[in-house]
């Protein structure tokens, strides 16, 4: 099995080969590759070093799963040529809304990988991954009418530049300096901005519209959903309040039984102070952390949940490698 990271330089396939490395996957060659900034630098697997190659020009006959994260320009322009030869797992949201192409979390709908039809599997927005992989179970059991969710999102879901940008902000504002927005519309730095990519015409962002979509594909399209995302001044790790309506009234120790069972989550949910996961304990688990589990007292059909988890790695990273290896499973281990 030969396996090509495109985007290996970049904060989401830096995660995936930390994940490749702690996965047993069956790797007999591994390809870096980025673009030719990036040529000739060199990354560490299992402690061998491994030269990045051009994208470019690089020959996807050499690979057989090919994984893409270095953005949707990126994916539109190659993708097509990759998954001539290889089967091509990409991070991008250009293919999730492709009916021909089935957006997987694997503890969610690992089946939809029979629907591959273009030697293309598409990972979801990380918001919508963690989210998903927490309502599965719940909508199998009692049925879900209606999500209400806001998103705190980190800057990290939003590339390497946005990180480094947090970081110089806070340091200029408690030095007293100047300080410059670059990759946000408003300063990140002590602040929350409720803006996530561009407005659509009805007032929603893309992002929100997002996780909408890509949680009626993966879960079900009968599902009433609004959505405001947030971006907050945490490096890693997104956040979300969810208000899940049932069709009919559950009782917080059944919703807890259940997540507590379900697979990829960790209930954290002990009523006391501290009794509960915020961003920076997800950071660097596989686990997606659930508390505040109550009652919606306005609504008696409807409880109120608070998820947590490192948008790199299940987001991204994590679910990109757990299809992998169920596809591998699936096809090539039979």
């Amino acid at each position: 099995m030969n396996v090509a990271i495109v985007g290996s330089t970049g904060n989401v396939g830096r995660k995936i080969i930390e994940v490749l490395e702690k996965k047993d996957l069956p790797i007999d060659k591994l390809f870096f590759l980025a673009s030719p900034k990036s040529v000739g630098s060199i990354l560490n697997f299992k402690d061998k070093e491994i030269k990045v190659e051009n994208l470019e020009t690089f020959d996807f006959s050499k690979s057989n799963i090919t994984f893409f994260s270095a953005g949707k320009l990126i994916s539109e322009k190659y993708v097509p040529l990759a998954s001539k030869y290889s089967l091509v797992i990409d991070n991008s949201s250009y293919y999730r809304m492709d009916p021909e192409v089935p957006l997987i979390v694997p503890q969610v709908n690992v089946k939809d990988l029979n629907k591959i039809k273009k030697n293309i599997i598409s990972n979801p927005n990380c918001s919508t991954a963690q989210l998903v992989i927490v309502l599965n179970k719940l909508q199998d059991i009692f049925k879900i009418k209606r999500l209400v969710i806001s998103t705190y999102q980190s800057t990290s879901g939003a590339g390497r530049r946005p990180m480094n940008e947090l970081i110089n902000q806070t340091k200029n504002f408690l030095e007293k300096k100047k300080v410059n927005n670059e990759n946000f519309t408003k300063r990140i730095a002590f602040n929350a901005i409720p803006h996530i990519d561009k407005f659509t015409t009805d007032g929603y962002t893309k992002e929100e519209i997002k996780m909408i979509q890509e949680t009626n594909k993966i879960l079900n399209s009968d599902i009433q959903i609004t959505v405001t995302c947030v971006r907050i001044p945490v490096l890693i790790s997104h956040a979300e309040s969810v208000n899940i309506e049932f069709e009919k009234e559950v009782s917080v120790d059944e919703v807890r039984d259940i997540l507590k069972n379900s697979p990829g989550c960790e209930v954290v949910d002990d009523r006391k102070d501290g009794g509960y996961i915020t961003p920076i304990e997800a950071e660097g688990k596989y686990e997606t952390f659930i508390s505040r589990i109550r009652k919606d007292n306005s609504n008696k059909n409807a409880i109120n949940i608070w998820i947590v988890s490192d948008n790199l790695l299940r987001g991204a990273a994590l679910n990109a490698v757990e299809i992998a290896e169920a596809y591998i499973k699936s096809f090539y281990e039979k």
